[in-house]
This record gives structure tokens, C-alpha cells and sequence, in this order.
């Protein structure tokens, strides 16, 4: 059986910085392995790529989605901005300029790729091997007033902004919206079904899939599938859940939440890619972030958000919890054959 290290060896190997030789040819291939580390829902990677000579695609692998928590595909698009964010990061850092379109006709994201004088690795594309989700808990101390503006001017990308929510009474709020959305989705057996579906209970079964939620990064001992959901049916629910999440949230330095003019695939894309600039400006400060997405997932629980957060008609549509903490286990990602399209 695999074991945590050959697990970690493998994490690592996927975030490998681009290796580009003087005049070198940039590596599409590497620019789609840089857009595949982005975030994505439960680690679906739902995503497929066709690859041209100066153009990315970025389309909706539906096979990969999640139809309880997830059900207009909103957390779908949102993954696919947040590939899009990391593929124009990676094409600077080979002489690429590179811009992003949706196109309703085709459902897909267009990246299009043009050699460019004085494009250059930023900090930003050295973040995208090092982000994660960091489900621990934080060391509570506060976020600066740099670090504050740097965050907010990261996450606004099209119709898409963000509000940081420090006061200890704002966050104590969030706790009251993630608690009644555990209580919501975990005593809801389609819930709990999908997500044990994307539980990767030990690193062999991670290292099988390339994809979902690993005990090995969360922290959680690895167990054989048929014992670990016996156990799940004790341990996963909602009181325990949000033990776990008031002590991680009240550790936590800030609460982000990505907010939208409009609620629709367009708006979800930039809402993605909003997040997936937030969390490297984040990682490149040092800091870690974790979702929290409870309170935008819940349909009769968003409006109250959206009504206590005084939004005036804009849209909540992802919230992560910001702090700083000891990097954990990466995730892993799916060999890129798996999602690669080839004309």
C-alpha cells in the first residue's frame, strides 16, 4: 500500500517550477499543469483543455460535477476561473501575454497566448506552487494594513470584488451562518453522500484518483474505505463540524467574501478568478486560506448573508477564512492526459 510519503513525493512533483531555457520554446503542457494546481470544489478538477497554437481552452467537464451542494454548476465555473488565473500567470513567466474570454456559444474560456515583450514570473506565479487550502487551524494573530490593501486589490477581477471582514464581531457573525449551514447540509443523506463520494481516505486511493479531498492534507490518519465510512457515520456531522470550524475560523485572522454584480457563468468566472488571485497574493504574503462556503451554499441561508453583509443586490458567492499558519499535505491533481482534449 502506498504510504504518506509516496504520497508527498507525488504532491511535489506537481509543483515543480517551469524550467525554461534561454530562447526556449514556452511549454503548453507546463501551462496546463500550472492551471490544474487552481483550486476547485471538493477537488473535482472539472475541467477539460484543448491546446492550439495560440490559444488555451478552458471547458466544463460535467462528468465531474457535483449536483447536491452544486447544483447550477456555480462552484463548476467558479473552478474554471480559478484555472484560467493561474494558466495567465504561468504564460508570463514563459514570455506569454495572455487574456481570457468566456464564450457562451462554446461554454468555454478562451486564453489566448501572444509572445510579449517584458512579460516576467511575478510573485504571484511562484504562489501557485506553494497555494493550498489549509484546513488547520490559524495562529490568530492580525493581518497588517498592507497586507489588507494587498488582498482586497487582488481579489477584484470583473464584476467581482471582495470584502475582508476582520472585527471579531463580523467573524463571531460567520460563525452563526457556517453553524446553521452544517446543520443544513450534514443532516442531508444526498449531502453526505456526494461528499464521502469525494473522500480520499488514504494515500493510496489518492494516489489512484489524483482528485479529491485527502485525509493526508486535512490531517485525518489514513484508513482503509470500508472502516473509514463506518467511522464517518459517527464522526461526520454537524455538531462536530462546526466544533472544528468555530475553532478554525476564531483562529483565523480575517474572513474574505467574493461578491458578484451579476449571478451568472460570466460573473461565476470571475468570481473564480478573483478568488484563485486572492488566495496566491495571500500565499505570497506567507498566508493560508481555507473555504468556508457553507452560508453561499444553502439557498435559503445565502439571502440572510447577503442581507447581514448590507450587499444591495450583489451576490455572495465564495467565503474563505485567511490567517497564518505551517504549511500542511498538498492535494494532488490527475495525470494531464486525463485533462487534455487534442484536436
Amino acid at each position: 500500500m502506498a504510504s504518506a510519503a509516496d504520497y508527498d513525493r507525488a504532491a511535489g512533483a506537481l509543483r515543480q517550477p517551469i524550467r525554461i531555457s534561454p530562447g526556449g520554446a514556452p511549454d503548453r503542457l507546463d501551462l496546463v499543469r500550472c492551471a490544474a494546481l487552481a483550486a476547485s470544489s471538493h477537488n473535482t478538477q472539472p475541467w477539460i483543455f484543448r491546446i492550439r497554437a495560440r490559444e488555451i481552452t478552458i471547458a466544463p467537464d460535467f462528468s465531474r460535477r457535483c449536483p447536491v451542494v452544486d447544483p447550477d454548476d456555480a462552484h463548476l465555473y467558479k473552478s474554471l476561473g480559478c484555472a484560467a488565473e493561474n494558466l495567465i500567470h504561468a504564460a508570463a513567466a514563459q514570455g506569454l501575454a495572455a487574456e481570457a474570454a468566456f464564450d457562451p456559444d462554446a461554454d468555454a474560456i478562451n486564453i489566448g497566448l501572444e509572445s510579449a515583450a517584458g512579460t516576467r514570473k511575478s510573485a504571484l506565479y511562484h504562489a501557485l506552487f506553494k497555494r493550498q487550502c489549509t484546513r488547520t487551524p490559524y495562529d490568530g494573530s492580525p493581518l497588517t494594513r498592507d497586507e489588507l490593501d494587498a488582498l482586497e486589490q487582488a481579489g477584484d477581477e470583473g464584476c467581482a470584488h471582495t470584502l475582508l471582514l476582520t472585527a471579531k464581531t463580523r467573524i463571531e457573525g460567520v460563525l452563526d451562518y457556517v453553524s446553521r449551514g452544517n446543520e443544513s447540509q450534514l443532516t442531508d443523506p444526498a449531502f453526505r453522500k456526494e461528499l464521502l463520494h469525494w473522500i480520499r481516505f488514504n494515500p493510496a486511493e489518492a494516489l489512484r484518483s489524483g482528485d479529491g479531498l485527502s485525509g493526508r492534507s486535512s490531517g485525518q490518519p489514513a484508513l482503509p474505505r470500508w472502516i473509514a465510512r463506518r467511522l464517518m457515520g459517527l464522526i461526520l456531522t454537524a455538531k462536530r463540524q462546526t466544533q472544528t470550524d468555530i475553532r478554525n475560523i476564531r483562529s483565523s485572522a480575517a474572513v474574505a467574501v467574493i461578491v458578484t454584480a451579476r449571478n451568472d457563468r460570466p460573473a461565476w468566472i470571475d468570481a473564480g478568478r478573483a478568488c484563485q488571485r486572492l488566495m496566491l497574493r495571500a500565499t505570497a504574503l506567507d498566508l493560508r486560506s481555507a473555504f468556508i462556503n457553507q452560508p453561499v451554499e444553502v439557498p435559503a441561508l445565502r439571502p440572510q448573508l447577503e442581507s447581514w453583509l448590507d450587499l444591495n443586490g450583489m451576490h455572495a458567492l465564495l467565503m474563505l477564512r485567511l490567517g497564518r499558519a505551517p504549511l500542511a499535505p498538498y492535494s494532488l491533481r490527475r495525470p494531464l492526459e486525463q485533462v487534455i482534449v487534442r484536436d
